[in-house]
C-alpha cells in the first residue's frame, strides 16, 4: 500500500478520539496529510495534529464543526481550500452523544422528534453536505474516495438504539444513491459499519457494560471491537485496490451479525 497515499489529503470528521483518531492515524502512516474536525476539545485536537505531523512527517491541521449544523461543511471546506492544494478522500465520522440524543436514544415508546431528528442531522444530513462539498475538491484532481462510517444497529437489535439505527439504515442507502451518481466523476462511495466498538462514545451508553457482555458473547472472536479495528477497511476502500468497488457496505463485527 506503501505510495498510493503520499501526497493526498483525507479530509474526516471527528478525529480527536475514537474511531476518527485511529482512522487518521492510519492514513498519516501510509504517507497521507490529514485535515480532521473537532467539536469541543481544541487542545487535544493541536496535540493530534502536531503528533501526526511530527511522527509521519506529513500535513496535518484541525478545524472546529458541529455536524448539527451540516451547512457549516460549506465554510470549513474553504478554510481547508487555504491549507491544502487538494482533497483526495473524505470520510463523515462524527456522531453526537449526551442531551442532543436525548429522546433519540430511548426505547421505542419513549422516542421524541427532536432526538430522532438530531442523530438523522448527525449522520444522514452532514454526510450529505459534507460529501457534495467534498465532490467539489475530489474530482478536480481526476476521482477518489467517500465513506460513511455505519454501525450494525440497523441489522442487530440494540436495545435504545432505534434512532440510531434508523439513521444508519438511511446513511447506508444515501451512500448507494452517491455513489450511483458521483462514479462519472472517478468518486466511489462506500460504507464501513462496524459493530459495537469500544470507545469513548460507547462507554457513555447507561447500559454500556451490559452491552460489552452482549457482544463478548456473540461474536465469535470473544471480545469488544476496537477503534483500530475499522482503519483497515477504510484504508481498503480508498486504495487501488479498490478501484471497482462503490456503493457497498463493508461490515466489520466480529462475527456478532450472524448469532
Amino acid at each position: 500500500m506503501s505510495g498510493s497515499f503520499d501526497g493526498k489529503t483525507l479530509v474526516l470528521s471527528g478525529g480527536s478520539r475514537g474511531i476518527g483518531k485511529a482512522i487518521i492515524y492510519g492514513f498519516a502512516k501510509e504517507g497521507c496529510n490529514i485535515a480532521f474536525t473537532y467539536n469541543k476539545n481544541e487542545e487535544e485536537a493541536d496535540k493530534i495534529a502536531k503528533d501526526l505531523e511530527q511522527s509521519f512527517k506529513i500535513k496535518a491541521r484541525y478545524y472546529p464543526l458541529d455536524i448539527l449544523e451540516p451547512d457549516n461543511y460549506k465554510e470549513l471546506f474553504k478554510r481547508i481550500d487555504e491549507d491544502f492544494d487538494r482533497v483526495d478522500f473524505f470520510i463523515s465520522n462524527a456522531i453526537i452523544s449526551g442531551r442532543s440524543v436525548v429522546g433519540g436514544f430511548a426505547p421505542f415508546m419513549r422516542l421524541k422528534p427532536k432526538g430522532l431528528n438530531n442523530i438523522y442531522t448527525a449522520t444522514v444530513l452532514s454526510f450529505v453536505v459534507g460529501a457534495q462539498e467534498a465532490t467539489k475538491r475530489i474530482e478536480k484532481v481526476g476521482g477518489g474516495s467517500i465513506i460513511s462510517l455505519s454501525s450494525t444497529g440497523n441489522i442487530v437489535y440494540t436495545p435504545n438504539y432505534a434512532g440510531h439505527g434508523n439513521s444508519k439504515a438511511a446513511v447506508e442507502v444515501m451512500v448507494k444513491y452517491a455513489a450511483a451518481e458521483l462514479g462519472e466523476k472517478g468518486i466511489r462511495v462506500n460504507a464501513v459499519s462496524g459493530g459495537p466498538i469500544d470507545t469513548d462514545a460507547l462507554k457513555a451508553f447507561p447500559n454500556y457494560e451490559e452491552v460489552k457482555r452482549e457482544v463478548e458473547k456473540r461474536s465469535s472472536l470473544n471480545r469488544m471491537g476496537e477503534a483500530e479495528d475499522l482503519v483497515g477497511a477504510c484504508l481498503y476502500l480508498c486504495g487501488d485496490g479498490a478501484s471497482w468497488m462503490s456503493g457497498q457496505t463493508i461490515i466489520i463485527d466480529g462475527g456478532t451479525s450472524f448469532k
